[in-house]
């Protein structure tokens, strides 16, 4: 054929012409070619084809045994992007988001809050023992501020509910950076790694757990497992 007898037997023997005589005796030559002139020809590789054992679970990747090597290709030097609104997911520093609160809130009236439970059906009455417990007196509870003062509210079990801890409520100025920072801290430890921040103009989620910033999905550090 033209891909096998000509290009290929060509592009092998002028790559083993460029071997010393001591490496060309161990390796098998084709007949040249049957041609006039070949000009721009590469160095050629020919694969086998063969009959492989098949299995309904096998991919390009396990065929080919390449799979362990994509596997952490992706979680050493691979870019998350979110699933739902395509946007680039990265992990930030506790000075990062501060930086980023100032410049994005600034001179807003902000609630820090911590996300504990987002989107997820169940009463938690412990969970909120617990956070009162904790020191905390408010939460946002389906973005309702409630105090857990009094009775603990009681939910529909069979609705999804989102539930976040009021951390504090301040002034977004550059005077009050070391008390934003420190309520920052105190989120990401509440709800390991995320901190919300709400005005009346808007929203935001900030992770150190790689998350979006905008829809909040979060995909945890990258690792070859991750890509099973």
């Amino acid at each position: 054929t033209l891909a096998f007898d000509t290009i290929y037997a060509e592009g092998q023997r002028r790559y083993v012409e460029s071997l010393s005589a001591y490496a060309r005796q161990f390796l098998e030559m084709m007949d040249k070619p049957d041609v006039d002139s070949i000009e721009g020809l590469s160095p050629a590789i020919s694969i086998q084809q063969k009959t492989t054992s098949k299995n309904p679970r096998s991919t390009v990747g396990t065929t080919t045994e390449i799979y362990d090597y994509m596997r952490l290709l992706f979680a050493r030097i691979g870019i998350p992007y979110c699933t739902n609104c395509s946007r680039k997911i990265s992990s930030q520093s506790v000075e990062t988001i501060c930086d980023s609160i100032l410049k994005d809130f600034v001179g807003q009236k902000i609630l820090i809050l911590s996300p504990i439970i987002q989107r997820k059906k169940g009463t938690y009455e412990k969970l909120f023992e617990q956070i009162k417990k904790d020191g905390y007196s408010r939460i946002r509870l389906d973005g309702e501020i409630l105090s857990l003062d009094g009775e603990f509210p009681t939910l529909d079990k069979q609705k999804w509910h989102n539930i976040e801890i009021v951390v504090d409520r301040i002034q977004t100025e550059k005077s009050e950076r070391s008390r934003l920072f420190e309520a920052i801290q105190t989120a990401i430890k509440a709800s390991k790694g995320d901190v919300m921040i709400s005005s009346d103009k808007s929203e935001k989620i900030f992770s150190q757990n790689n998350a979006c910033p905008y829809c909040g999905l979060t995909i945890g550090e990258l690792e070859p497992r991750t890509f099973s």
